[in-house]
């Protein structure tokens, strides 16, 4: 797996690099500017990228306007976000091209490297791997007379966990209840918020994660 890391803070630039190839994975570059990294990501053509949102020279939005960039130039990379605050701009710019091999995860999650491993595999693998607090923070946000208040609690709480990316068996055992269980809850989902439901984890997480972005937008 060749890796491209795009983060301007030296230390857990290297930090990342160093935990990165003590699992043996290639990392191919790791830059501390936008134009340094797409260069990377035209001479490397690695399999996946891992992207700081704010990166000079405004410290904004640089590494999501350059993780765009870098999927235009490499259609379908794998793209892994970290941040340390909730972003609107993943949802309304990453995520105009699909949730397919998409993370989002905040840079606090990196020191559980288990957690850290599983989310960059799930997205090399063209999943969808997205924090749970930012799951939790996008489903408050949402305006008070949105869909989602249609709702159940323990709908909601497979909503949160599909967003997370993660399969019916695994929402089961964290839920406590049966796969059919699950399906039949997915089920109504799908129906209260006017969205076709698909047996597809990564499809069935694009549609709730664009669910959510046009729900955080209008809010």
């Amino acid at each position: 797996m060749r890796i491209v890391i795009a983060e301007d803070d030296a230390l857990l630039r290297e930090g990342l690099a160093l935990l990165l190839r003590a699992e043996a994975l290639d990392v191919v570059a790791a830059t501390g500017a936008p134009d340094a990294f797409l260069a990377a990501v035209d001479e490397y053509r690695p399999d996946v990228a891992i992207v700081d949102v704010r990166m000079p020279p405004t410290h904004t939005d640089e590494g999501i306007v350059a993780a765009v960039e870098a999927r235009r130039r490499q259609p379908g990379l794998p793209v892994l976000v970290l941040s340390a605050h909730v972003e609107q701009t993943f949802a309304t710019e990453l995520l105009a091209g699909g949730a397919a091999g998409l993370g989002y995860l905040l840079k606090e999650r990196v020191g559980r490297v288990e957690e850290f491993l599983v989310a960059l595999h799930r997205v090399v693998d063209g999943g969808t791997a997205v924090d749970p607090d930012v799951v939790a923070q996008l489903l408050t946000r949402t305006r008070p007379d949105g869909a989602l208040q249609r709702l159940s609690p323990r709908e909601r709480d497979v909503l949160s966990l599909m967003a997370e990316g993660l399969g019916n068996t695994t929402i089961a055992e964290r839920l406590f209840v049966t796969d059919g269980a699950v399906h039949k809850h997915i089920r109504s989902i799908f129906a209260k918020l006017d969205l076709a439901p698909d047996d597809h984890t990564d499809r069935r997480v694009t549609a709730v994660l664009k669910y959510l972005q046009g729900s955080h937008r209008t809010g």
